[in-house]
């Protein structure tokens, strides 16, 4: 499935600077992985992550390529965030497209990193917003 033209960007991105809004009003950014599949993407995290809780008050994101440590490298596009329900057929085909995607990352360190510190692994799917 190809990507749609606000996507395509991402498709080969290795990470994504995900911008979510606090309660007053500024942004926190944040370097996450992404795996772009069609017409929406996914990102993962932990639920004790303050982006968490910032995406739950706040669904409206915005997300641009970025280096590592979250430098920006492009611009930003606005989307919609929706966290997945754990155990669901799509929770689990958003683990396997970032693991995928990111093999040594997202397939074992991050899973690993998750069990360890006792935390769940919160999938997410981002559909960017109408122009």
């Amino acid at each position: 499935m190809e990507a749609i033209p606000e996507l395509k960007p991402f498709v080969k991105q290795y990470t994504v600077r995900l911008s979510t809004r606090r309660q007053d009003g500024t942004h926190a950014h944040t370097p996450v992985n992404i795996a772009v599949e069609g017409d929406h993407a996914y990102v993962r995290t932990f639920s004790s992550a303050w982006k968490v809780e910032r995406m739950r008050n706040h669904p409206v994101v915005r997300i641009g390529p970025c280096t590592l440590r979250g430098r920006p490298t492009g611009p930003q596009i606005t989307a919609h965030a929706r966290l997945l329900q754990a155990g669901s057929k799509e929770n689990t085909h958003a683990a396997r497209m970032l693991s995928r995607k990111h093999p040594v990352v997202q397939g074992v360190l991050v899973p690993l990193a998750h069990r360890l510190k006792r935390d769940r692994t919160l999938h997410y799917e981002i559909r960017p917003l109408d122009p």
